[in-house]
């Protein structure tokens, strides 16, 4: 087996995890639901994660559930976040109590440029022996996307309690590793992996930077 067959296999034995438990209070109406060439939006991070990954794991509120595809060609299932208002990192944490795989990319619903293969790259990562990969985005902290080894996060992430803490916190207290941005922008150079969607204007501006 050459390394890249090799590589493939072990993405396929990863989870993805698809953060949809928000309340899009800044967005005014579903956000999740909002079309975005011609598809939900959740839709479209939810295909995104399903091309790498071998089973998808969409994480929602109490108060209701998103729009699902169908027809994918991975297991995809829904689960609820068993403590409302701890926000991302609570959705995390029942995403990750919900599979048994040793590696999951973790992504938001309102992720609609999410390009596979820098997915596949931030998991390939993992095998560097660090806990968590990340993208560098000059000097911010951008939590999502992201790799993670499952139980080293589900350990840490469980144990936070003080305060509100959220996925950038457990990312710092894990071997997190970031793929600097001149790497993986040669995968996606309009870097649209990092955009998610706050307000109905940012499809607008989606749309206007994406390729073609």
């Amino acid at each position: 087996m050459n390394e890249s067959s090799e590589a493939a296999m072990l993405r396929r034995s990863s989870a993805g995890i698809v953060l949809a438990g928000g309340r899009s209070t800044r967005f005014g109406s579903d956000k999740l639901a909002a079309a975005h060439d011609g598809r939900p939006l959740v839709h479209l991070a939810i295909s995104a994660v399903a091309a790498v990954c071998g089973e998808v794991v969409v994480v929602t509120s109490s108060a209701g559930a998103p729009p699902l595809p169908t027809g994918l060609p991975v297991s995809l299932r829904l689960c609820r976040d068993a403590v409302p208002d701890r926000g991302p990192l609570g959705g995390l944490i029942a995403g990750l109590r919900e599979t048994m795989a040793p590696t999951v990319v973790v992504v938001g619903g309102d992720m609609p440029g999410l390009v596979p293969a820098v997915l596949a790259l931030l998991l390939d990562r993992l095998r560097t022996g660090v806990d968590a990969v990340t993208l560098a985005d000059g000097e911010r902290v951008r939590p999502l996307p992201s790799a993670l080894a499952r139980d080293a996060a589900l350990a840490v992430a469980e144990a936070m309690t003080a305060g509100h803490p959220g996925i950038r916190d457990l990312l710092s207290r894990l071997r997190t590793e970031q793929v600097p941005a001149a790497e993986w922008r040669r995968l996606d150079p309009a870097g649209s992996s990092l955009f998610d969607v706050d307000r109905p204007g940012d499809l607008a501006r989606l749309a206007r930077t994406a390729p073609g």
